[in-house]
């Protein structure tokens, strides 16, 4: 395996790792907060709203907005490290 093989494996796999742990977040903040845990959540207030209504409707968009840009902000790092970046 040559030296530009495994810089893309090593590469990919880092990827993957991020995705990996952005989708985990993704999934606890939508499904997790939003669905499973609402009726806990709801006793809680959060601008005059229910949180586990707030997570349901609007926490889960915020944290997809917030988890593109964290995602953006890996991949520049990791196409530095590996010699992709423009």
């Amino acid at each position: 395996m040559s030296d530009k093989q495994k810089n893309a494996t090593a590469y990919w796999k880092e990827n993957l790792r991020y995705l990996a742990i952005l989708l985990t977040i993704w999934f606890i903040v939508s499904f997790v907060f939003g669905i499973l845990f609402v009726d806990e959540l709801n006793t809680i207030k959060l601008g005059g709203f229910k949180l586990g209504f707030w997570f349901a409707q609007q926490g889960s968009i915020y944290v997809f907005v917030v988890l593109i840009f964290v995602y953006i902000r890996l991949m520049n790092k990791l196409d530095k490290k590996y010699g992709l970046d423009e």
